[in-house]
């Protein structure tokens, strides 16, 4: 019997943190690799893999394609690959509201030849897609709308691909479109050109993706970020065994816990040799006046030797996810905060500019909010005390706000089980180091 949802949970005012928190895996690594284990040719053994809603979604959707998974050990996983040809070629597939799952299935399905149905939540059907159709569509596939046109839900057709033209995708509302591309492209065997249009947000998810292609085998050519080539005879073989790195993104809640509550707070699982580029979160940090030391493996983070952190005005369109820690950070600044180059955040989860200005404003700090920005001026006097804080169906949103606690008043978080998207454990990880 599945346990009721919880409603709200009420955290305690708190003033310190410290203790050592291992982290979940990477959730974008975690389905990249779940999808390119699915798809190589032979057997791989995932491991550390995140169990949270989100990948679950992507195991389901990958069982439903005939893939076989089999558990190998505690947050293990062992992954038949099909070697390029998903056995089912005719289903329906459910994908929640993970982008990570939706966009690159889409565009591998298009390419598969089959005939397939993709939905989600009711979010997911507003978070725009029309970028990778018309980019798919312009090479020979056939995707069409079975809601509003540019967003799922989708019907996929097979299609006749034509691969002498490059591929042309915007980059400036989502890198899961690219991510999407270069992760079906190689399945057809043929040398392909992507050509980026636009500035590309995001990069360091696409260095994501490029760096488990070569784990797989596959090696992309670029020139910059505007030029990809996939090389003729392209095919992916497994690994055999691939170890996910903690997720990063989950990591900068910790470490600014550990820059407002007196530290040391370490995670274990992201440190120095991460692929991802959340862990800039940290350089971030520092240059609030954070003391942070890493290692391989770890980063730990500490308050600053005097005084309050300190206030920045930067561009964070490198680290979209992460970013959104600052804004609750900017709570405890000694002046206002500017986030720049943040537009991405209109399409994910839910708007998180608009989201995140609205509760900030609720414990007392003024914000202002544009198009691609968020400036946060921190309140004049203390944060206002018993505040409820709505998080719309946002891990991330339930999971920066507990930070407020640490301003030393209690604060409720409605629907607190939103973050089993990505980190289910999160609320008793955060209990264990915040006093």
């Amino acid at each position: 019997m599945t346990s009721p949802r919880l409603e709200f949970l009420d955290l305690s005012a708190a003033s310190q943190a410290s203790g050592t928190v291992r982290l979940p895996g990477s959730k974008s690594i975690s389905n990249r690799v779940l999808l390119l284990a699915a798809v190589a040719e032979g057997s791989t053994e995932i491991r550390d893999l995140l169990d949270s809603d989100d990948t679950r979604v992507m195991l389901e959707a990958l069982r439903k394609l005939g893939v076989r998974t089999t558990p190998c050990g505690e947050q293990a996983l062992q992954v038949q690959g099909c070697g390029g040809a998903l056995p089912v070629r005719e289903t329906e597939l459910f994908l929640g509201n993970a982008g990570t799952a939706f966009r690159p299935l889409t565009a591998l399905l298009a390419l598969s030849g089959g005939h397939f149905r993709l939905s989600g939540v009711a979010r997911m059907h507003e978070r725009p897609i029309g970028d990778l159709v018309d980019a798919l569509n312009a090479l020979g596939c056939d995707i069409r709308y079975t809601g509003n046109a540019g967003f799922p839900p989708l019907e996929i057709f097979p299609g006749q691909a034509d691969f002498s033209l490059p591929i042309r995708v915007r980059g400036d509302v989502s890198s899961q479109f690219l991510t999407a591309l270069l992760l079906a492209l190689p399945l057809a065997g043929q040398a392909a050109e992507i050509e980026v249009v636009g500035e590309l947000i995001s990069k360091p998810y696409i260095e994501i993706t490029l760096n488990l292609l070569r784990r797989f085998g596959v090696n992309v050519e670029r020139e910059g970020w505007q030029r990809f080539r996939i090389p003729a005879g392209s095919r992916y073989r497994s690994p055999g065994v691939l170890c996910v790195e903690g997720d990063a993104s989950s990591a900068s809640y910790f470490l600014a816990a550990g820059a407002i509550g007196g530290g040391p707070v370490r995670v274990e699982g992201v440190g120095r040799d991460s692929i991802q580029g959340d862990v800039l979160f940290a350089e971030a940090l520092q240059a609030m006046g954070a003391r942070i030391e890493m290692g391989a493996n770890w980063i730990e983070a500490r308050s600053p030797a005097a005084g309050k952190l300190r206030a920045f005005d930067a561009d964070f369109n490198h680290i979209p996810d992460a970013a959104m820690t600052l804004a609750v950070l900017a709570l405890f600044a000694d002046g206002p905060c500017t986030l720049r180059n943040i537009a991405s955040w209109r399409v994910k989860e839910t708007d998180r500019i608009a989201a995140m200005a609205t509760e900030l404003r609720k414990l007392g700090a003024t914000a202002e909010e544009g198009a691609d920005y968020l400036r946060v001026t921190p309140p004049a006097v203390g944060f206002a005390s018993n505040v409820t804080i709505d998080t719309y169906d946002d891990h991330r949103m339930a999971m920066c706000f507990s930070l407020a606690a640490l301003g030393g008043v209690p604060v409720r978080i409605n629907d607190p089980q939103c973050v089993a998207k990505t980190f289910p454990e999160y609320f008793s990880e955060f209990a264990r180091v915040v006093k």
